[in-house]
């Protein structure tokens, strides 16, 4: 009897059905990033006496680890810590060499002076969920935004730029030298009136 052959497998297509389905995952796969915050770090300096802040110079906001937010111990929203934020730095409450002649708030005594001494203390609980504490962070400084846009505005009026798009426009590799060197000492005199001061403390652990 005849030995019968085995059949043979055609895997001529075989490559050309391997590429279409590496091509299938590459379009289909979702790759995670995780989120974070864009800070740019002080140089060092030796400070050998920390400067006096004042209580009404500190704007204190907390996070707790059920996400609850307190701000100057008092609860509130997310939504509303913006303005609460743009409240407290522009308020202008100073008086003679500390007073604010391009500060429009409401000049309450009791809150900061000027918005060189103005700082924001930020503290959240270690429990504290990672997109609150962001969310938090990033309407801290859209409130330092919002204000330096206002200066930016008021200082050049015919640039018909907002500070954030000036300053992503000076980051911009692709913008020229010339362009460069017209907006850096605008941005950093936009960035003397409200200098960032956001002071981050170490997080808690609560029971």
């Amino acid at each position: 009897m005849a030995k019968r052959s085995a059949p043979e497998v055609n895997a001529g297509s075989m490559a050309d059905i391997a590429f279409l389905l590496l091509i299938f995952f590459l379009v289909t796969t979702t790759i995670e990033t995780d989120s974070g915050l864009n800070r740019k770090l002080p140089p060092m300096e030796d400070v050998v006496d920390p400067p006096v802040i004042k209580e009404r110079n500190i704007f204190t906001v907390v996070v707790n680890k059920n996400n609850d937010l307190l701000v100057e111990e008092k609860p509130m929203q997310i939504s509303e810590l913006r303005e609460a934020a743009v409240a407290f730095l522009d308020n202008g409450g100073g008086k003679g060499d500390d007073a604010c002649d391009f500060c429009q708030g409401a000049r309450d005594t009791s809150s900061s002076d000027n918005p060189e001494k103005a700082v924001i203390s930020l503290k959240n609980d270690r429990e504290t969920d990672y997109r609150v504490y962001i969310a938090v962070q990033n309407e801290l400084v859209a409130a330092y935004n919002e204000l330096r846009n206002r200066e930016f505005a008021r200082l050049n009026p015919n640039l018909g730029l907002s500070f954030v798009e000036a300053d992503r426009r000076y980051s911009d590799p692709r913008t020229s030298t010339s362009d460069k060197e017209s907006l850096k000492p605008r941005l950093a005199e936009v960035k003397a009136l409200f200098p960032q001061k956001l002071s981050e403390a170490e997080p808690s652990k609560t029971n």
